[in-house]
Order: structure tokens, then sequence, then C-alpha cells
């Protein structure tokens, strides 16, 4: 098996990992020991969980944190502080995506599934859309790594970056908030 190959295996493993984690967070109560622990500060706790929302690793986690703190804060409040953990974490992630990330991404296009996405992102009709699809991935609550390699590709400059990250962490926190007080009800 190749270094990449296992990279991805490993990686894959520790995203079921976080599955097998958010589902304790739940089952546990944690994020009430959290938040406790924190002296109930909850704009300390979405701060910090906004820097985990970022990471393939620890998005599902992260994103079962915010959602419970939401339930006993405002969810804008849960948004804003939230959303500016995200965008250091995405910056240190933008960081480390430049690197690591970019050589798996390289390994996974050179594969015949990936190689028409690949002859697609050399047409000029595609090259608009990568920063309004990383931009999407940002506000969901999938694994920020991928939009930034999007927004990466698309050679946005670092400030816009700085900027589309917290605009769409925002939102994309402000529905987990919502979300999880129409649950909740």
């Amino acid at each position: 098996m190749t270094a990449p190959a296992r990279r991805l295996v490993r990686n894959a493993f520790f995203l079921l990992a976080s599955f097998f984690g958010a589902f304790l967070i739940v089952r546990m109560g944690s994020v009430d020991t959290f938040l406790l622990s924190i002296g109930g500060l909850t704009q300390a706790g979405s701060f910090i969980a906004g820097m985990f929302y970022t990471s393939m690793f620890t998005a599902i986690p992260s994103t079962v944190v915010l959602g419970e703190i939401a339930l006993v804060a405002s969810p804008w409040t849960v948004a804003a502080f939230g959303s500016i953990g995200a965008v250091v974490g995405d910056y240190l992630l933008f960081l480390i995506v430049r690197n690591g990330l970019q050589k798996d991404f390289e390994y996974l296009m050179g594969h015949r599934v990936f190689r028409r996405l690949r002859r697609w992102s050399r047409v000029n009709i595609l090259k608009p859309l990568l920063p309004v699809l990383g931009a999407i991935v940002l506000a969901s609550p999938l694994p920020d790594e991928l939009g930034l390699m999007l927004l990466g590709l698309s050679s946005v400059d670092k400030d816009r970056f700085l900027l589309i990250s917290l605009a769409m962490n925002f939102l994309g926190i402000l529905v987990i908030g919502f979300a999880a007080r129409a649950i909740a009800l």
C-alpha cells in the first residue's frame, strides 16, 4: 500500500472515531461537564468548539457541542463566537492544507474515477464555481479541508479567505444552533 493510500485509510479511521466520539458526547452529557469546567462561559465554549468545527476529525463532535451550547445560550451568540474560533481553526488548516492535504487530493485525482473532475477543473466554466463551492462547504458541517482546497484552487487571497470563512462558518453554526433548538422542542 502506498503512503498516500495508508494516509487515507488512517484518516478514514479517525473520521469513524469522530462519529463514535460524537455519539459518546451526546450519550454521556459531556457538554454540560465541559461548560461547568469553563465556568459556564458559553462564549469561550463556543469559541473552542468553533476551532474544532473546522477539522475533518473533530467536525462531528464539535457540531454536537455547538448544538448543545445553543440549547442553553442564544444561537446568535454561539454562532458569533463559534465562527471566530472557526476562522482561527480554518486559518491553521489553511496553512496545513497547502502542504499535506494537497498531496492527498492529488493522489485521489490520479484515480480513474476522479480524472473527469480533474478535466472539468481545467475548464474555465468551473473556475468561477470553485470559490462558491468552497464557501458552501465551509458553511456546512462537512470538514472544512475540502472547502479550503477549493478556495485554494481558486487562488483566493488571504483577506478574502478570512472574510468568507467568518461569514460562512457563522451561517453554518447559526443553522446548527437553530436546528438543535428545533429538534429539542
